[in-house]
């Protein structure tokens, strides 16, 4: 049976590239043994934080290896099974290699339901972006109705559920994000309070200062760099920083310059905390429950930008760094 898969051929230096990845087709013998199943893939997630496995850095996931299929977010549908568990013709999503075609042991599948919502939203608001936003938002920042609530990367996957959350649980939401018509975006279809786009903003301290004139409680970070200074200027005491990414500084090669933040935290007694989503899994089934009522209630919505094509998933991935996804980035095949 013919195969399509796209292999880390380099560890990129600065922004990567197409010249990164390998393209092969080629024939494998993809009859299912005992407890497996056969997945054709539909969809396949690209996401930021790929950026960092594909250096050899230590972080916390092992770096992707290279001459071998690159691994994200897939759904993909059973076309052969002989796992008791999964029937021809179910749909699962789980952590799967760039390839058209691929044999699974079932372990760590999950399955889907595209009857009733987009089998893209378990990429999505139903997947790891929401479980992202909902557990950084509540287990980190513990917000009270009233607070004020600046996202960063705000009309990216995560920043755009976090948003809207904040609304849901009666914060005031200020979004940032690198075009006006995102920036539109997050206020007319997110229900963002008000949006700042970075890249025409000369003073960024002075706009979110004036935009949050009682100061921010809790900062969503996404971006890091310049943008992520300016709102340290404007914390309150006991402020809570979310850290979730840093995009601004992923394809940097030499180290980033930015301001100390430990007197903003130590002047404003101000909490500051990374996380992974994985760190909170015991209130994954909670999370999911309440995201999905929040979503055919009508309280939360969400926006994908679909790129079509097996073969363009490596330029999908390229396209984050250039800010050219709103939304969720995902690649139908």
């Amino acid at each position: 049976m013919k195969t399509k898969s796209i292999l880390l051929k380099n560890r990129p230096k600065g922004k990567p590239s197409v010249s990164d990845f390998e393209f092969i087709t080629e024939d494998e013998n993809l009859e299912p043994n005992s407890g497996e199943v056969l997945l054709e893939t539909r969809y396949v997630s690209v996401d930021p934080y790929l950026r960092g496995r594909m250096s050899d850095a230590k972080s916390y996931v092992p770096p992707l290896e290279l001459n071998k299929p690159v691994q994200s977010g897939v759904v993909a549908k059973v076309i052969a099974s002989k796992n008791d568990n999964f029937n021809e013709g179910d749909h699962v999503s789980g952590m799967l290699h760039w390839k058209t075609k691929q044999l699974s042991s079932g372990e760590a599948l999950l399955k889907v339901d595209g009857s009733k919502i987009p089998l893209s939203a378990y990429l999505g608001v139903l997947g790891m972006t929401g479980l992202t936003a909902y557990c950084g938002l509540t287990e980190i920042g513990k917000p009270v109705k009233g607070e004020t609530l600046v996202v960063s990367g705000a009309a990216g996957a995560v920043g755009s559920v976090v948003g809207q959350i904040g609304k849901i649980l009666g914060l005031q939401v200020i979004g940032i994000a690198g075009t006006d018509e995102k920036v539109e975006m997050l206020k007319s279809k997110f229900g963002f309070d008000a949006g700042i786009n970075y890249t025409t903003t000369k003073d960024m301290n002075a706009e979110i200062s004036k935009l949050a004139p009682n100061g921010v409680d809790i900062y969503f970070d996404n971006v890091g760099g310049p943008i992520s200074d300016a709102v340290l200027f404007n914390i309150n005491r006991f402020a809570r920083i979310i850290i979730c990414g840093a995009i601004s500084v992923y394809n940097n090669t030499k180290i980033p310059k930015s301001l100390s933040v430990q007197p903003f935290l130590v002047k404003n007694s101000a909490l500051m905390q990374g996380f992974i989503v994985s760190n909170y899994a015991e209130i994954f089934p909670n999370a999911i429950k309440e995201l999905s009522t929040w979503l055919t209630e009508g309280k939360l919505t969400y926006t994908e930008t679909i790129v079509s094509g097996f073969d363009n998933i490596p330029d999908a991935f390229i396209g984050l760094f250039e800010g050219k996804n709103k939304g969720k980035m995902i690649v139908e095949i």
